[in-house]
């Protein structure tokens, strides 16, 4: 995994609210912007390290000190994309940390 410089990775306070609540219940953690499986393209929060993260991988920003990882492929083929990370109703169709509380993350493209 490689890190680049940190993009625009930008959260709604609900968003940075649900990420504190879940690392205060499940300790550190990081969030990976899916590619189109399962959930779409949803970022799925994760305990850190319960998915192994390659060369492929780049950490482009943080999130209420949550790393926020994207495919290198991926982020090439959306040009580099800035988000606004926030919550939706209703749990997600993935294994996602804030699923059981009735919420899913969902990234928007930010105004930069």
């Amino acid at each position: 995994m490689q890190a680049e410089p940190a993009r625009k990775i930008v959260a709604t306070e609900a968003a940075l609210a649900a990420l504190r609540r879940l690392r205060a219940e499940h300790g550190p953690l990081m969030l990976f912007q899916s590619g189109g499986c399962c959930d779409g393209s949803s970022p799925v929060c994760l305990a850190e390290g319960e998915i192994l993260l390659g060369p492929n991988d780049l950490v482009i920003g943080e999130l209420a000190g949550c790393p926020f990882t994207i495919d290198r492929e991926q982020d090439a083929r959306w040009s580099e994309p800035s988000f606004l990370i926030d919550v939706a109703p209703g749990g997600g169709d993935t294994f996602s940390l804030e699923g059981p509380d009735g919420i899913h993350f969902v990234a928007r493209p930010s105004a930069s």
